[in-house]
């Protein structure tokens, strides 16, 4: 079956201006993405994952327009999206949607949450009057697992797992078509994350969304993704579907990654996998692989040449020398 691409990234790259502290000092450029494409499939889960500080929330923040590429496209309906007429960018600011790791911060403090839910609709023109509003307002809070008795309460108010609720019936509220999920459950506990999670999957169904889910977690990556992509230092380091990145992780990065799962039996034996030596400055030139000085296979080629994601099979794309 054909599968139709919502979205499409192009050589993506993002870079940041870091300005020098002393007098005289010359700015310099910090690399959060570098070429960086994919696609994104209607309907499916876009899992990305990674260290800290690989680009995974950059990469999220320039598909909803917080943050512009410095070099790259992203094409939304085959549409470049920041080169939109004026009058398709609201349409496509509401299509794509964002949920935020903090669920506090993400909430005005003095406002309630039929409040913040309303408001959005307002800003895009759904609902004729005030009341239907409302009423849709309390739809949305139901559908996330509220009630009526949740509607006039500020954001201090809710625990934490409510307080997400509540920013996932605000993003659903303008009927989008992709929700970007950066860490959506890292702040919440642990038998809060499963009841969430579950809550992403149905809405998913229900209403034909399309997520891109960023998260550190390697179990809710693999419950929740049909495809992962593994980022490391703004690069993609390897991209397939959920299944078959656990079942043979090809990259060295991955391998490593993956081998820090902990066994499901505390009798399991399990062999890790560490990289030693130090992550490189995403600040100035970038030469070589960025695992290079990480990595038991390096070569010297790793240390001069950056290597591009070739297929190596079934779609399994892997940014490495050693499947050339």
């Amino acid at each position: 079956m054909q599968k139709n691409v919502i979205m499409s990234v192009d050589h993506l790259s993002k870079d940041f201006v870091i300005r020098g502290k002393k007098l005289g000092e010359k700015s310099k450029l910090l690399h959060a993405l570098s070429d960086v494409s994919f696609d994104i499939y209607e309907g499916e889960t876009l899992g990305i994952i990674g260290e800290s500080g690989c680009g995974k929330s950059t990469l999220g923040r320039c598909l909803v327009k917080l943050h512009k590429p410095s070099a790259g496209t992203i094409t939304y309906n085959g549409k470049d999206l920041w080169n939109l007429p004026v009058y398709e960018r609201e349409a496509a600011r509401r299509d794509i949607q964002m949920i935020f790791q903090d669920p506090y911060s993400s909430l005005d403090p003095r406002k309630t949450a039929s409040y913040s839910i309303e408001e959005a609709m307002k800003v895009h023109h759904i609902g004729d009057t005030a009341r239907e509003r409302r009423q849709k307002a309390l739809e949305y809070l139901q559908e996330v697992g509220l009630d009526i008795q949740h509607m006039e309460r500020y954001p201090h108010e809710f625990s934490g797992g409510q307080r997400q609720r509540v920013n996932i019936a605000r993003a659903l509220s303008v009927e989008p078509k992709i929700i970007v999920c950066d860490e959506p459950v890292s702040a919440l506990d642990v038998s809060i994350q499963a009841q969430v999670i579950n809550l992403f999957r149905r809405l998913q169904k229900q209403f034909n969304l399309t997520y891109v889910f960023i998260s550190h977690d390697l179990g809710i990556i693999k419950y929740i993704s049909d495809r992962i992509m593994i980022m490391y230092l703004g690069r993609v380091m390897e991209f397939y579907t959920s299944e078959g990145i656990y079942a043979d992780p090809k990259h060295p990065y991955t391998q490593a990654l993956l081998s820090a799962i902990p066994p499901e039996s505390p009798f399991e034996k399990k062999e890790r996998l560490p990289l030693t030596g130090d992550i490189p400055s995403p600040i100035g030139d970038q030469v070589g692989c960025p695992l290079a000085g990480r990595c038991p296979h390096c070569t010297e080629r790793c240390k001069k040449e950056i290597p591009k994601l070739v297929d190596t099979g079934d779609g399994h794309m892997v940014a490495c020398f050693l499947y050339e």
